[in-house]
């Protein structure tokens, strides 16, 4: 992996050079083994908090991990084309626009002991921009290439937080074009569903039960892109015990194995079906 600027890992895309980078600041990483009709994005993966931060920081490292979605990158890490955030929602989030990307409050709990100075802004929200001007050559490069691509837009939820049965995978669609492609959200739900997990753990899976996909990650491609379709793709937190922060790799590696064959697989069905 090399460590590279902006401006660098811009440029091998726009020339269609193969590389693993991670970002000059340490903020995201990038991995193109090779050009493809699809991409895997893991925004929330990052644990990372400045230490700058640290003092005004209300909320305990345990409260961040909690809201976190640890290990979605390694779950699509065996994929061509891999883009994930290193650092923290808490210090700025990735799924969110610019002017609400760095929290106030976070899930009822205030945030900062003092209100954050400009420079503290300016530095997070720098990283924000940059993490999409390389999404947007990333996409740009796709469509340029294949006419048509594909993100699969991993997170993972706590399922213990809520009062009623949820499902072990929700697709949240109410941002993409379901008319152009329903087929391919109903596939995609229906192979996550037949997912065999270690532990009894069973699997099944639903479209905007518990999230309706309504990040940023997929407004900003949705948006921007005509021909590229994102799927929010949440996993429940059965890979951990998110009360005690206990991973279950076992669990990791059997969604990793299964997505390794089956999230390609999709992948090129959707291609097939939509290539122009």
């Amino acid at each position: 992996m090399q460590r590279l600027s902006v401006e660098k890992i811009i440029l091998k895309i726009e020339n269609e050079e193969t590389f693993e980078a991670v970002s000059k600041d340490y903020s995201f990483t990038i991995k193109i083994d090779e050009y493809v009709h699809y991409a895997c994005g893991a925004v929330h993966d990052g644990h990372q908090f400045r230490k700058e931060l640290w003092n005004n920081c209300m909320h305990t490292e345990y409260e961040r991990w909690f809201e976190e979605d640890p290990e979605t990158k390694e779950m699509v890490k065996s994929h061509p084309i891999v883009i994930a955030g290193c650092d923290s929602r808490f210090e700025y989030d990735l799924n969110r626009a610019p002017q609400t990307a760095i929290y106030e409050d976070a899930w009822g709990k205030q945030l900062w002991k003092n209100p954050l100075p400009k420079e503290m802004h300016v530095k997070s929200l720098e990283k924000h921009a940059n993490f999409y001007k390389v999404v947007h050559t990333l996409i740009s490069k796709l469509e340029e290439k294949f006419g048509v691509c594909i993100v699969y837009d991993m997170h993972s939820y706590n399922w213990k937080r809520w009062t009623r049965e949820v499902p072990t995978w929700n697709l949240g669609t109410s941002n993409i074009d379901n008319k152009r492609f329903g087929n391919e959200v109903a596939s995609w739900s229906t192979t996550l569903g037949k997912m065999k997990l270690p532990n009894n753990i069973k699997s099944t899976s639903l479209i905007n039960d518990t999230f309706q996909g309504n990040g940023y990650f997929l407004k900003y491609i949705t948006q921007n892109f005509n021909n590229t379709l994102v799927l929010a793709t949440e996993i429940a937190k059965v890979y951990c015990d998110e009360l005690s922060q206990i991973m279950y790799p076992e669990v990791v590696v059997a969604v990793e194995k299964y997505l390794r064959t089956a999230l390609k697989t999709h992948a090129d069905d959707f291609y097939k079906a939509h290539k122009l």
